[in-house]
């Protein structure tokens, strides 16, 4: 369940912290190839790469952590507010880089959110085995301008962030370059391909949602009513009714929840919108994070006590996100899904009457300061270049997970690109739980994009995998900055 998940994932980055950092950087450089140590040029030029990397204009260090066959780096690079009037005022944006080797392929990984600052490898990064290059997408703090100009947070504009970033590192990174990114990450990376689609050798983008008209949702509607089994959605319908025919004394338990907690619900507006916003992600967020077979858990609805509901609310869909203190991290996204991106809105008809504000649109979520006013060419315009020019692209999907029901798709101008799909998948989905065919052929295509598949791989598909070693630190996927947790954030 959900708050199991998110224990077991802070408990992975602790171990992850003290294994990276635990260690004296002499230890660390003992370990690691001479290729990675600092060198001297016959002209006394030092070639380290933290050397290299510095003397990019805008470039500066924020701090560099031992990782063994590694150098890992937290950096910031100046960018403009506005990549159409750069004179417009900069900001810091964060960035960081996991240097194997200038002679490997780089992996350019985007989440849509926040930067994780430990040492981590995405899926593609550990298939060929190279560097790669992680960005904190702009006006999530402390990547956020100042004074803020909401404005200039569009897709088209974090594209023009990461192309930058690629056309400085490109200089010293000349090898093949892949994007790749879960969820939002995986829309942060197909915008860009479409943006600028000479930068990148090949997409990989996993459960990226695409929501073409954001007025018509049938889509979902109809994938929840069949999803799974019927005895699970009877289960979890259940339980979602009973939260709230019981909203009274779950709303007593709420209100002594936020006071404890020192939660508020200004931008929500009221106590009793934010806990009916947390009872209608319930069954999306089930299916977007759980498995069938964690239907077990769901209690039987109708003999269930008060808590046994409240708790399985809070596991799956978290009493704490829509007070303004879980809210506050994520007002880029929501500002985004209301501008731009656009945001499921679905009928849940086994509810009746019982909700009083119906499916609640991003503008709810995000404070009354910042305008918002919804763009509805944009996501048309994504959708239709895809199908017609997507060269070198891969798209990854869950069976189960509702994000899939409105998907990319490929058209005729398609060329050497694929959308697979993880039989029982949920929104964690990856190559690695792809059918074996479809697996080969992926991790085919990944390490051909990248320019480095083996004789063997180009002669027969079926013999492609990752050319790294599984580490279990690197290569343990940190949920909280690629998926947000909650269906309303992908």
């Amino acid at each position: 369940m959900r708050k199991a998940l998110r224990g077991f994932l802070s408990l992975a980055m602790l171990i992850g912290t003290v294994s990276a950092t635990g260690a004296s950087a002499g230890a660390a450089t003992a370990a690691e190839p001479a290729a990675l140590r600092s060198a001297v040029s016959d002209s006394g030029t030092s070639t380290d790469i933290k050397d290299r990397i510095l003397a990019i204009p805008g470039m500066s260090l924020i701090e560099e952590k031992p990782y063994p066959g590694y150098r890992y780096f937290v950096l910031n690079y100046t960018q403009p507010v506005d990549h159409r009037h750069p004179s417009k005022g900069t900001f810091q944006q964060r960035i960081t880089l996991l240097h194997k080797d200038t002679s490997r392929p780089t992996v350019f990984f985007t989440s849509g959110y926040n930067v994780s600052t430990n040492p981590s490898r995405s899926e593609p990064t550990r298939i060929v085995d190279g560097n790669q290059v992680s960005l904190e997408y702009r006006f999530f703090t402390p990547s956020r301008p100042s004074p803020a100009d909401w404005s200039k947070l569009d897709i088209r504009q974090a594209a023009g962030d990461q192309h930058r970033v690629f056309t400085a590192l490109k200089k010293i990174y000349s090898k093949n370059w892949l994007t790749t990114g879960g969820s939002k990450g995986g829309m942060t990376a197909t915008y860009y391909e479409r943006y600028y689609p000479k930068d990148m050798d090949g997409v990989v983008a996993y459960v990226a949602p695409n929501d073409v008209v954001d007025k018509e949702d049938s889509t979902y509607d109809r994938f929840l009513a069949n999803v799974g089994t019927k005895e699970c959605r009877d289960k979890l319908n259940g339980v979602q009714r009973e939260a709230l025919v019981r909203r009274e004394p779950l709303e007593e338990k709420y209100r002594q929840y936020a006071a404890d907690k020192g939660y508020t619900f200004t931008t929500v507006g009221s106590l009793d919108k934010a806990y009916e916003a947390v009872v209608m992600d319930y069954v999306w967020a089930f299916w977007q994070y759980s498995l069938l077979a964690d239907c077990d858990s769901i209690p039987a609805a109708e003999s269930a006590t008060d808590q046994a509901i409240w708790d399985s609310v809070d596991s799956i869909s978290g009493f704490s996100a829509y007070a303004d203190q879980g809210l506050e991290r994520y007002t880029p996204y929501y500002y985004q899904a209301g501008t731009q991106l656009g945001s499921p809105d679905i009928k849940q008809p086994w509810l009746g009457e019982l909700s009083r504000y119906g499916y609640q649109p991003p503008r709810t979520f995000v404070p009354r300061s910042i305008p918002m006013k919804f763009q509805p060419g944009v996501m048309r315009d994504i959708d239709n270049w895809v199908k017609h020019h997507a060269d070198h692209m891969l798209y990854v999907y869950g069976e189960n997970d509702p994000y899939g029901a409105e998907r990319f798709r490929l058209g005729a101008g398609a060329r050497d690109s694929h959308v697979f799909t993880v039989p029982g998948g949920n929104h964690g989905a990856t190559v690695a739980g792809l059918v074996p065919a479809e697996n080969a052929t992926a991790t085919a295509a990944i390490l051909r994009w990248a320019g480095v598949a083996p004789a063997a791989v180009q002669a027969d598909p079926a013999k492609a995998k990752p050319l790294a070693k599984f580490d279990a630190v690197l290569d343990q996927r940190d949920l909280t900055t690629e998926h947000r947790l909650g269906h309303r954030r992908p």
